[in-house]
């Protein structure tokens, strides 16, 4: 076991500070992390330590009572910054309803803004889903997400269902925006020496980092498909695949779009990209710090889109397209609900100043990518512009 630097999590003079009652929650998920620790033989994959952190019932970022989403949370999703992100996805699932029928199965909802946006543009479109069913973990997110819904579309809201699991033999349309990035990834590190995974033990002062030996057969046979030379850290992300082909094996017929920020895989193990892209965000700040006030803040890391698209084809599914979220969303119809504002007003200008952080390279627009990957369908007019990957 190689022993590296103890991460103390010191909050910064810049951050704005936890009230007591946070604070001893996050005390509280350190201990259930030493635990862990202490139950596994003193060592924990990084991917077990992200998954307690996030989703340990009672416990995790994604299980505990605190705002996420908007100015008053961690960061801020698409959905949040204007309802015309969500209508224009609505656009292209009204396209696919028409062909399929069907549900929309929307995966980790967040606030709920997405769902009502969604339905809210598919009722003007005259393209209702027989249900809007939403896959969501966390019951404080439910609760959140239902509050929302009945003050936003309170009449459509008995359409709307939450699943525990996914379903069977499903038609219509799944939608996962910021979802893959939020999957417990594996760390490895590889060396001089070679190739280990980053895990977490606990020394004297506190959470600290250790490699050992690859074990899990999965994730030895991922890291020897990926063009990587030592010195060099990153994540392999074995869940979000999986994710993808539990979604091939539960769609009868219709499109899958994913939207998150990431890359394709020569771009996410660039030579110049060494150590990695998990990110903490706490507060509308990121930080490198995983250890970081656990339970507190938000842990992610960027997709492979590669590996998703293998994942989706190997499951039946089809590559329709692949495409930066600016380009996407441009040629979805973005900008066709601003043509009925009147320019100069408060409204379009609130309007305008989202859509150019969604679109703009230097914002969203080429960091986040969309892929659309269907079954049974022909290619929705936004996805038949799509580059492949």
């Amino acid at each position: 076991m190689m022993w590296l630097k103890t991460s103390t999590a010191i909050m910064s003079a810049h951050l704005p500070p936890p009230t007591p009652e946070a604070l001893a929650h996050s005390e509280a998920v350190t201990r259930r992390l030493r635990e862990e620790i202490g139950q596994s033989g003193g060592w924990i994959p990084f991917t077990r330590y992200m998954e307690l952190t996030l989703y340990a019932p009672g416990l995790g970022y994604y299980a505990g009572g605190a705002a996420k989403f908007g100015g008053a949370g961690d960061f801020v999703t698409a959905p949040e910054l204007t309802p015309l992100f969500g209508r224009t996805l609505a656009r292209v699932a009204a396209e696919v309803l028409a062909q399929a029928g069907g549900d929309v199965l929307e995966l980790g909802a967040g606030s709920g803004r997405l769902a009502a946006d969604v339905l809210g543009e598919l009722e003007r479109l005259g393209r209702l889903p027989q249900r809007y069913r939403i896959l969501e973990v966390s019951p404080d997110l439910r609760q959140r997400q239902r509050a929302l819904l009945t003050e936003a579309i309170p009449h459509l809201v008995e359409r709307v269902s939450w699943l525990d699991t996914l379903p069977e033999g499903l038609r219509g349309v799944i939608l996962a925006n910021e979802v893959l990035d939020a999957l417990p990834v594996h760390l490895v590190h590889w060396t001089a020496a070679g190739v280990g995974e980053r895990g977490v033990i606990w020394s004297g002062n506190g959470l600290a980092w250790a490699d050992q030996p690859i074990a899990a057969p999965a994730l030895a046979e991922a890291v020897a498909r990926l063009p990587v030379a030592a010195p060099y850290l990153s994540e392999v992300n074995l869940a979000a695949p999986a994710l993808v082909a539990s979604l091939g094996a539960c769609l009868e017929q219709g499109l899958v779009l994913l939207a998150d920020y990431g890359f394709n895989r020569a771009e996410y193990y660039h030579p110049q990209r060494s150590e990695g892209t998990l990110k903490v965000h706490y507060r509308h700040h990121s930080l490198d710090d995983p250890f970081f006030l656990p339970g507190l803040a938000d842990i992610t890391a960027h997709v492979d889109f590669s590996a998703v698209a293998e994942a989706a084809v190997e499951a039946g599914l089809e590559l329709l397209g692949y495409a930066t979220q600016g380009r996407f969303l441009l040629d979805a119809g973005l900008l066709e609900p601003m043509a009925a504002m009147t320019p100069g007003t408060p409204d379009y200008l609130r309007a305008a100043q989202a859509v150019q952080k969604l679109v703009q390279p230097h914002e969203m627009g080429e960091l986040f990518k969309v892929m659309a990957l269907g079954r049974g369908i022909g290619a929705p007019s936004a996805c038949r512009r799509l580059d492949r990957l």
